[in-house]
């Protein structure tokens, strides 16, 4: 019976109560047409013999109604297959069905496989001995008894039986047809031990394998179909014994096409392959330069038919560690090749003579083009040193050369291999092609420079756009200090030769916005776009290639923004249809704001860049798309790295167009950001005020302190300034009493200007009584003034025609509390006086509201050039006094 998954009989129909204990949990899937795994149901597995039948089937019964969900006969063909620790799986190949099983436990998984693996085993002996052999009682035994039982019982037969019989294994049965199923069973029920035993006993049989090869032939011309079939196992069975002795003779010349044509009779597929026949018909080796030493191409064709094995015929039954094995021959042999092919002087030689040649056609150039490329390739096989050394001698012998050639070629697979030439260069040594490019880029054109032609690559469309991209990547990308010079030597020349043109691609590929698109065809519109518009792929390598610049080389880049309108140009893909070309420019500038360039950065606002960014988005309305992420990614890496100046630039230029994204997050948190700078300007404004204040009053008491200390310490000159002041101020009384004097202090000019006022009449000047003289006490000075004592005056400091703002509001101040203290007294007369209390005579000034007003004597010292700087608004000063 082959695999019924679905509904179907009760229960009732399995054979023993105790039979249910033995059952695990699982859950039945089948491969649909378009490759996903459908769910059948879950229930219960088990393996036991149908009713009124003799064969073991794997049963699933459904764990809610007891329905059959599948039956399936257990096949000794090589179907089954363990994934992982709770899966098992197959394909039957008469049903085309791919039924899996997955177990809810690990432990339930290896029961029931263990027990089908012993199961194929016992119907695999029946075939190959022609005669019926009931299964083993250990499996009849292990399907009636409990759980707990069977778990001491089933390492018996792979553990103690077999091993107890590997033991006594000294050698192989006799090679022969009847016997092939004895030496397959001892193969696949040994554990590793035996295994590498077994191996070791094939690896010395000198007729072991000439006797297989015979066998085949035999069954193949008689058409014993099963014996070809085990034959194909054997030889499967021995090849997964993973041994380097046994791949050495089956992988030779002498037996590998015949191990092949073994595997061309697989039983899972009904109809034969012809493997050997594709390997001496299509798989032929095409000699660019021949190859006298029959070892290396013994070595090549050994390899090619490995890669066939491994890929081809075996893939879905080798093992990982098998694989490992395998692959590492392949990389022995390639080592072996190159470092033959490497050591001869005129291998490489003769290969670059003939791709120089201008007599071969385009077919036969094809060759040596595609043999390099393969030769490049396989080189990684060896050491790290030896790839170094051999890249520096094909450099030397003119390597870069011919693939400047290649790269100038019109045919897109000698382009391709040219590319895949320097990537590999550049992954071994990118050193050599920078120094290349350096020495050779002066004196060549642009057209047949090699760099000339990584750039123009670039810009036209073949399909290989970013293998260029990535070449000129690796070029500028240097870390290390021996390579950072010849990265710049490499950007300067693209600065020099490349970059303008670059930029004038996308210019010429973007319509300015305020053309209309519809008149794109229009006389006269558009013209220069029709001359050369790139495809939008194109566009998007540039803007990339140009954000890596910025990114690896920002100062040269730098350079080239302020000094021309490139960013603007770069910008103008705002106006492009596709979307993606926007996001592009966005994420450049993106780019250029996270060098933290201050320049940079000013220079983006004085020319309002981020204008068509903003118009981009606005036009993109409330659509939740990579546009808009990318738009509100700048703007949050402005607000959390605290850019100010950006930051008050977009919201005072656009918050009338973001305003209606306002629900935004990360617009909300922008409108946030900008009112934090706003209220912290205000408060650090508010604060500078008064610290000026404060400072400037500290500064003005200080400076004349420091002038009245510097006066006093020469006490001749300041004894003969008194004296000169004293002669002056003399005044004789007319009865020829003793002589007063009164202080001598210069005219007092006042804080207000009165020249230039036609109405203001100066009070008239009264004439001192000669009582008046004698009761005049010494002036007292304002503390600015410095303190008098003993009759003696002090140095005037130097007067300034211009007084800072900051000090003007200090004297206004003092000015206002001084008229304050003279409102509160009763109003004098210009020249009233009273006595105070050493019985002298004080003479007071006029009030500040009679028409004849003088200023206060504590100010003379600010007299001199009056000027509108001067001009001091006494009760507005007062009134901003803290």
């Amino acid at each position: 019976m082959g695999e019924k998954p679905g509904r179907g009989r009760k229960d009732g129909a399995w054979q023993g109560k105790a039979l249910r204990t033995t059952m695990k949990r699982v859950k039945v899937y089948r491969l649909e047409d378009n490759g996903k795994w459908d769910d059948q149901g879950t229930g219960h597995v088990t393996i036991d013999y149908i009713e009124g039948s003799r064969e073991l089937v794997l049963a699933v019964v459904d764990e809610e109604d007891n329905d059959t969900l599948l039956l399936h006969n257990i096949t000794p063909d090589d179907i089954y297959r363990k994934q992982e620790e709770t899966i098992i799986s197959w394909r039957d190949p008469e049903k085309a069905l791919e039924l899996a099983l997955s177990f809810q436990e690990a432990e339930g998984c290896s029961y029931i496989w263990e027990n089908m693996c012993n199961i194929r085993e016992d119907l695999q002996s029946k075939i190959l001995r022609c005669e019926f052999v009931k299964p083993v009682g250990f499996c009849l035994a292990v399907l009636t008894r409990p759980c707990s039982e069977y778990q001491s019982t089933i390492a018996l037969p792979a553990d103690k039986s077999l091993s107890s019989v590997n033991a006594e294994l000294k050698e192989l049965p006799p090679l022969e047809l009847s016997s092939l199923s004895v030496i397959l069973k001892t193969i696949l029920q040994c554990g590793m031990k035996e295994k590498m035993r077994v191996a070791d006993l094939i690896s010395k049989d000198r007729d072991f394998f000439p006797k297989i090869v015979n066998l085949f032939k035999t069954c193949k011309d008689i058409g014993d179909m099963d014996g070809l079939h085990i034959i194909f196992r054997l030889v499967k069975a021995i090849i997964l014994l993973n041994s380097s002795a046994i791949f050495d003779k089956i992988l030779s010349d002498d037996f590998i096409l015949d191990i092949i044509g073994v595997l061309e009779y697989d039983p899972e597929v009904h109809i034969v392959q012809s493997h050997r026949a594709f390997l001496k018909d299509h798989a032929v080796l095409k000699k660019a330069i021949p190859i006298k030493n029959d070892s290396v191409v013994s070595k090549i064709h050994q390899t090619y038919r490995i890669h066939y094995i491994k890929d081809v015929i075996l893939l879905k039954v080798l093992d990982d560690a098998t694989l490992k094995s395998l692959n590492t021959i392949i990389h022995a042999n390639n080592a072996f090749v190159v470092s033959f092919l490497k050591e001869d002087p005129y291998f490489i030689q003769d290969l670059f003579e003939k791709m120089r040649s201008s007599n071969i056609s385009a077919g036969s150039k094809s060759e040596p083009v595609f043999f390099l490329r393969e030769f490049c390739t396989v080189s990684k096989s060896l050491q790290p040193a030896q790839q170094i050394q051999l890249s520096r001698d094909l450099a030397d012998r003119g390597l870069f050369d011919i693939v400047s050639d290649m790269l100038r070629s019109q045919d897109k697979v000698f382009v391709s291999a040219g590319t895949d030439i320097l990537l590999h260069f550049l992954n071994q040594d990118p050193n050599l092609l920078r120094s290349y490019i350096a020495n050779h880029e002066e004196n060549s054109g642009e057209d047949i420079s090699l760099l000339g032609l990584l750039v123009k690559g670039i810009v036209t469309d073949f399909g290989g756009e970013m293998q260029f991209l990535e070449i000129l990547r690796s070029l500028l990308d240097g870390y290390s200090t021996d390579t950072v010079t010849q990265c710049r030597a490499i950007m300067e020349l693209i600065d020099k030769k490349y970059f303008d043109k670059l930029i004038d691609i996308i210019e010429s590929s973007c319509l300015p916005k305020s053309i209309d698109r519809s008149t794109f065809g229009s006389v006269g519109v558009g013209t220069r776009v029709e001359e050369y518009s790139a495809k939008p792929e194109i566009l998007l390598h540039i803007c990339e290639f140009l954000c890596f610049c910025v990114l690896h080389h920002p100062y040269k880049m730098k350079v080239n923004f302020l000094k021309s309108n490139s960013m603007e140009k770069i910008l103008s893909l705002t106006h492009r249809r596709e979307r993606f070309l926007v996001v592009a420019a966005v994420r450049f500038m993106r780019t250029v704001i996270g060098t933290n360039d201050e320049l940079l950065i000013s220079h983006v606002i004085k020319l309002k860049m981020l204008k068509p960014i903003v118009e981009a988005f606005v036009e993109n309305g409330s659509r939740d798309n990579l546009l808009q992420s990318t738009t509100l990614e700048l703007l949050e890496y402005i607000r959390k790295e605290n850019k100010k100046s950006l930051v008050l630039y977009v919201v005072d230029s656009f918050w009338n167009q973001l305003v209606k994204f306002g629900h935004l997050e990360s617009i909300q948190a922008f409108r946030l950001k900008y009112q934090e700078f706003v209220d912290r300007a205000e408060t650090e404004e508010t604060t500078s005020v008064g610290h000026m204040r404060k400072k400037a009053e500290e500064r003005g008491l200080d400076k004349e302190e420091e002038d009245y200390f510097n006066t006093d310490s020469n006490e001749e000159d300041f004894s003969a300034q008194t004296t000169q002041a004293q002669q002056h101020c003399m005044v004789k009384p007319g009865d020829g009493s003793e002589t007063h004097h009164i202080p001598a202090r210069p005219k007092s000019g006042g804080l207000v200007d009165h020249d230039g006022d036609k109405d203001y009449n100066p009070p008239p000047k009264r004439p001192v009584e000669a009582d008046e003289a004698l009761n005049i006490p010494m002036a007292r000075h304002s503390s600015l003034d410095g303190k008098v004592t003993d009759g003696n005056v002090p140095k005037k400091p130097k007067l300034e025609g211009t007084i800072r703002f900051s000090k003007i509001n200090v004297l206004a101040n003092v000015a206002g509390k001084h008229s304050d203290l003279e409102d509160a007294q009763p109003p004098l007369s210009p020249a009233s006086s009273t006595i105070n209390s050493d019985g002298n005579v004080d003479v007071r000034e006029a009030s500040p509201g009679s028409p004849n007003q003088q200023p206060p004597e504590s100010f003379d010292y600010i007299a001199g050039d009056s000027s509108s700087e001067m001009v001091v608004d006494a009760a507005e000063a007062a009134d901003s006094d803290p």
